[in-house]
């Protein structure tokens, strides 16, 4: 039986009695020794934070409540479990600061009072764990829980969205299906009621968002996953071509461990120069990837984003006349 098991047998017996229950029952109830039995009344006044007792005017044990009852946790974690709590808690303070705050507050306490009853040292995360977030953009994050909310209660949302090419703010009537975290930023992809289709929307874009009393559109799995993320990058959709690149001998090094896409193809030359093939929808993000490998990289087909990539190549080579 697990030390677990012992702690809510433990707490069965104590849970709702309005008199004492003395040591010696306790150990014979549940069959253990004394100094199992302490053990166990640490962890349930430490670890789970139950009003333990020891009346001693009745010698015995009972909670210290008007009836004699106390509700525990709905959660027990071992160690190892409470370490990547914190960790996944401070990543994800590190990607999004404020995001959670509040949601995640009474959590946070109650694993921080864990952590210090083991001796597990939660403050050392912050200065030991970095993650550097170098090209993620400013974020508006104040109506993520609102989006966040919706998606997972299937509601409809009003949202106003602001469309940085066009520079224009619109109002849309959306079903969310899923929210996407990819490259630092959240994105939530819809069911959009006025275009009738799927449209990415990045979250920070929102405006304004008004959850309505309307049950969401929903779209299998299988559809999101085919007009969303069959093809490169956030700009996903049914891919309209397969870019071949092909690395030099020093970059294929890195680029072999590269995951570009789930659905990519590779191979090795006999020079030691290494081949991607990747499917992709719209070519706009993929550019920016091939462009950052500068001379490293060589686009072999389609004939158009190899035209593409030459237009940013001519167009940067300008700028330094």
């Amino acid at each position: 039986m697990s030390k677990l098991d012992d702690l809510y047998r433990l707490h069965r017996l104590l849970d709702g009695r309005r008199s004492t229950i003395s040591r010696q029952a306790l150990m014979d109830e549940l069959e253990i020794s004394r100094s199992k039995l302490t053990r166990l009344i640490t962890d349930l006044r430490n670890k789970l934070g139950a009003p333990l007792i020891f009346d001693t005017a009745y010698g015995g044990y009972r909670y210290d409540t008007a009836d004699g009852h106390h509700p525990l946790p709905g959660l027990w974690f071992t160690s190892a479990e409470l370490h990547a709590l914190i960790t996944l808690n401070h990543l994800l303070q590190t990607l999004q600061p404020g995001l959670l705050d509040s949601a995640l507050a009474p959590i946070r306490t109650r694993i921080d009072a864990l952590l210090q009853t083991e001796h597990l040292g939660s403050g050392e995360a912050h200065k030991r764990i970095r993650i550097l977030s170098m090209a993620a953009r400013t974020k508006d994050l104040r109506h993520f829980q609102s989006v966040a909310g919706a998606v997972l209660q299937r509601k409809r949302l009003i949202i106003q969205y602001y469309n940085r090419d066009r520079s224009q703010t619109s109002e849309r009537e959306i079903s969310p299906q899923r929210l996407t975290h990819y490259r630092d930023n959240w994105y939530l992809d819809a069911w959009c009621h006025q275009k009738k289709g799927l449209r990415i929307f990045a979250v920070e874009c929102i405006r304004q968002a008004t959850t309505l009393d309307k049950p969401a559109k929903t779209l299998p799995d299988t559809t999101l996953n085919r007009q969303l993320a069959s093809a490169y990058g956030i700009f996903a959709g049914q891919p309209v071509a397969t870019a071949i690149l092909r690395f030099t001998a020093h970059r294929a090094r890195w680029v072999a461990d590269e995951t570009w896409h789930p659905e990519q193809q590779s191979r090795w030359l006999e020079d030691g120069r290494y081949e991607l093939s990747i499917p992709y929808s719209n070519d706009k993000e993929l550019i920016m990837d091939i462009l950052k490998y500068g001379a490293d990289v060589e686009v072999i087909a389609p004939d158009a984003l190899k035209a593409a990539v030459k237009i940013q190549l001519d167009r940067a080579r300008g700028q330094y006349g």
